[in-house]
């Protein structure tokens, strides 16, 4: 099973699969973006064995592109892990306090935010693509765990995983006035006269929401890593019909 492991101790496992020729197809994670769903599971299949854990503790959701987050309780445990249709609807955010359950985020050139909490143990997964940047989903979750789960940002570590680069994601004005209007995206964004278009750096953006919860910088990590570019990446801008990566968190139990 070909995953980059971004922290493996004795509390925590958070990583991404990668893209790998040799699986079937090449390693996609997503049923909603398959040729064949078994092809799926297989790979789920394999991702479970290597991380020592059930394909019943996935817990997915049917990601829209919204600003929506849900918290993963034991009832949820299984959910869109081997049928599609019972992922937790209309969702683009997971979070849990729950051992032994692995929180599933899907991305082709959309940013995943994985994180865990070191003194409560509570951790999360989070798409990010640039419509959920554009609606703040990342500020609003830290700022929910803040105020309603009592945690403490600066106790969060932060892993914003691979993604599509600032020099490949490039924009109409349409998307830039979105993202000017945020008041804080100025300075991740340029325009190319030659093309004519704008390019935004979708992961310093997350960073900076991130920032704005108040998660210290020194606890937040960037892959840059960008999906296009990589052999390991799945690109959708580069391919519609591509497959995805899934970035995935678990607290590990006794």
């Amino acid at each position: 099973m070909k995953t980059k492991l971004y922290i493996d101790n004795n509390t925590f496992v958070a990583g991404t699969t990668l893209k790998d020729g040799t699986a079937p197809e090449h390693n996609n994670m997503a049923f909603h973006a398959c040729d064949k769903p078994e092809s799926v599971l297989e790979n789920r299949q394999q991702l479970a064995v290597s991380l020592n854990c059930g394909l019943k503790d996935f817990v997915s959701a049917s990601q829209t592109h919204s600003a929506n987050f849900h918290k993963v309780t034991l009832a949820d445990k299984g959910r869109g892990a081997e049928i599609g249709a019972t992922a937790i609807p209309d969702t683009d955010a997971l979070y849990s306090v729950e051992p032994n359950i692995l929180l599933c985020s899907f991305t082709a050139d959309c940013v995943p935010v994985i994180f865990w909490n070191e003194s409560n143990g509570l951790i999360g997964v989070i798409h990010s693509g640039w419509q959920g940047t554009v609606k703040e989903i990342t500020l609003k979750v830290f700022e929910h765990l803040s105020k309603v789960e009592g945690c403490r940002p600066g106790d969060f570590s932060v892993q914003i995983g691979m993604a599509l680069s600032q020099e490949k994601f490039e924009v109409d004005e349409d998307v830039y006035v979105k993202f000017k209007a945020l008041g804080y995206a100025d300075d991740f964004m340029y325009f190319n006269e030659a093309t004519n278009k704008y390019h935004i750096d979708n992961q310093k953006t997350v960073k900076k929401q991130l920032e704005l919860a108040g998660v210290p910088e020194n606890r937040i990590t960037i892959d840059r890593t960008c999906t296009y570019v990589s052999p390991d990446g799945f690109s959708y801008r580069q391919d519609k019909k591509a497959g995805r990566h899934l970035s995935f968190v678990m607290r590990k139990g006794s």
